[in-house]
């Protein structure tokens, strides 16, 4: 049966972006955490914040799509901390991605992945210097791909790893380039222990005439491995019917 149709800044941005590598393609249920490096851990008592599951009131009647931002990131990588990326069948995998895969699980819908003309740095500590500049620049990325046919949905998941309590800038260029007046926006995130921040009312700034669901998906990265339940039973209380 198909399921539902279509920066304090430098303290802060070194907490934030741990939480947020990202890479690798296919979702499957022997998923494996990988760590990062210690000094860019969230402490204790931040990564007790997990899932944040509030029913949503979004109602569709059309097609779904499920669109995500990712960063490859490939060094700095042993296995026995904290998790920022888990692996699936020898492949690794960004947390926000593998969320984006398992909603898209439940839901279907197509994935679109949110990607730059210029390459992010794949080194862990490039990769915080890089980030943090593009936020204190207030860049604009240049996107690499677009949506075909974007009015052809209703309801966008969108996500993304929350980097120094903000959007990743590449999400600014997504959401200043597109007008999703009359839709259903659903934010995911991913992180070490931050949460949504003030994301959620960044994204309604930047579409005032869309719905942007408060009840979003938020996921630890401690919790990523194991978060097939969360994702399912947070995609059932948003009501999103075909």
């Amino acid at each position: 049966m198909k399921k539902f149709a279509a920066v304090f800044l430098s303290a802060v941005m070194v907490l934030s972006l741990a939480a947020c590598n990202e890479s690798g393609q296919t979702p499957a249920s022997s998923a494996q955490p990988v760590s990062t490096p210690s000094n860019v851990e969230e402490s204790a008592a931040t990564a007790e914040n997990e899932t944040s599951q509030q029913p949503g009131q979004a109602t569709s009647g059309g097609n779904i799509l499920i669109a995500y931002f990712s960063v490859p990131e490939t060094d700095g990588v042993d296995t026995v901390a904290g998790a920022s990326r888990v692996v699936v069948d020898g492949e690794v995998l960004g947390n926000s991605q593998y969320i984006a895969q398992l909603i898209q699980q439940e839901v279907g819908g197509d994935l679109f992945r949110i990607e730059t003309v210029r390459q992010y740095p794949g080194s862990h500590d490039a990769l915080l210097d890089f980030a943090y500049n593009e936020l204190v620049e207030d860049a604009r990325p240049e996107l690499a791909a677009q949506i075909q046919n974007p009015d052809d949905y209703d309801v966008i998941f969108l996500g993304y790893p929350n980097w120094n309590s903000d959007l990743p800038m590449p999400l600014y260029t997504f959401l200043e380039q597109y007008d999703f007046s009359g839709k259903t926006i659903v934010p995911f995130t991913t992180h070490g222990g931050s949460g949504f921040s003030r994301t959620i009312q960044t994204i309604q700034a930047l579409q005032p005439n869309a719905t942007v669901v408060e009840g979003g998906l938020s996921i630890s990265r401690n919790s990523v491995p194991d978060a097939q339940d969360d994702v399912t039973n947070w995609v059932a209380g948003l009501n999103i019917t075909q």
